[in-house]
């Protein structure tokens, strides 16, 4: 295309020279018009050739530009680490939400989200190898006791309120504590568990010493149930207690936290390392203010939250995970003034508990292991 339009242009020109008698006559007689045409030509090529060269310049400078300014951006990235506590589910929705809508990104992270090792997820944050991770409050006590408690501090309630409890088949007398006794129940054997049974049950008049303790290997709540290996199960009703209402299982259910108050504690939790949260505070709160959204988002739209968990996490059954996310809509929040809000007085009053009951190797203080300093 340049050379044909090269030719019709010189093509033009030599038609004006011709239709113009020749060009200009010289006061010496000479024709001087082939000579201002080559000169002109001449002008033309340096000056494309100039401006040919001023754009490839500008063009490499804008390049070496973009590419610094690409590389300043790589570097501004902070990358962290999120633990699970366990294999991902509707507690997590909101960190999987942050991720794929950008929210992180947005915040300047890159979050890795990664499954918790044998130890705990609780251990890589505080050794420094993750920033932050989910936990429970009761799971925490012991790394805020004793001589070397652990680095960490919780940062977000996840859920506002409690929602687990006891479930068991319906109408077999387990629908309230007492009903336990001469029932089998599958148990972890922590402490803190026996101990918060013994306690609803004994303040509804039943024994906890006639309860039959198996050990749990329960990894399906309504297998177990139907199949009678086992007649109680401790669960959080937003996975378990959901999936039993999908199967079609009849249960009966209490809730701790609707028997007493003190066991309306925060669970789960996200915590995060202290050393992490002295040196980059503001890195932590972009990070809470992402999660944030990642969860108000679960809030407003708890089933296009649901997919996306279904896509960070394909093997999930996408039935149970939007039944559940339906259920967890108006729970994160709840009664707080915002997600994560952590009151301090249902903090204490459980711990308190722990210290009451001995269940912890040196007493914790009041407004120990959490704040609110970082939420959004």
């Amino acid at each position: 295309m340049i050379n044909k339009c090269a030719s019709m242009l010189l093509a033009s020109l030599c038609l004006g020279v011709l239709l113009t008698g020749c060009g200009k006559v010289s006061d010496t007689g000479e024709n001087t018009a082939p000579a201002q045409a080559a000169e002109g030509t001449q002008k033309d090529a340096a000056n494309k050739e100039s401006a040919q060269k001023e754009a490839a310049n500008k063009e490499n400078v804008n390049k070496e530009n973009g590419s610094q300014e690409e590389k300043a951006a790589k570097q501004d990235v902070r990358k962290l680490t999120f633990v699970l506590d366990w294999t991902p589910n509707t507690n997590h929705t909101g960190i999987y939400v942050a991720r794929e809508k950008g929210y992180f990104k947005d915040a300047g992270l890159e979050v890795e989200i990664v499954q918790p090792p044998e130890n705990g997820a609780e251990v890589l944050a505080a050794s420094g190898k993750a920033q932050f991770a989910m936990s429970f409050q009761d799971s925490l006590a012991p790394a805020f006791s004793g001589d070397n408690p652990l680095p960490v501090t919780a940062v977000a309630g996840v859920i506002q309120h409690n929602t687990s409890g006891i479930i068991s088949r319906k109408g077999e007398g387990m629908d309230r504590p007492r009903g336990l006794e001469g029932k089998k129940y599958a148990t972890w054997d922590l402490p803190v568990e026996k101990a918060t049974i013994k306690d609803v049950m004994e303040a509804d008049g039943g024994d906890f010493g006639k309860v039959e303790l198996i050990p749990s290997t329960v990894t399906d709540e309504v297998t177990a149930l139907r199949t009678k290996s086992v007649d109680a199960i401790w669960i959080f009703y937003a996975w378990a207690g959901v999936k039993t209402e999908l199967e079609g299982l009849e249960t009966d259910y209490f809730a701790f936290a609707d028997l007493d108050s003190v066991f309306d504690f925060y669970t789960p939790v996200i915590i995060a390392n202290n050393t992490f949260l002295a040196n980059e505070p503001e890195t932590a709160r972009a990070f809470l203010d992402a999660v944030s959204r990642g969860y108000e988002f679960a809030i407003e739209h708890p089933q296009e939250a649901g997919d996306i968990l279904c896509r960070a996490a394909p093997e999930l059954d996408p039935e149970l995970v939007k039944a559940s996310q339906e259920y967890l809509a108006d729970k994160y929040r709840a009664d707080a003034p915002k997600w994560g809000y952590i009151d301090q007085e249902r903090w204490d009053a459980y711990y308190a508990w722990l210290n009451e009951k001995g269940l912890t190797e040196t007493p914790i203080e009041a407004g120990t292991g959490f704040s609110n300093e970082y939420l959004p």
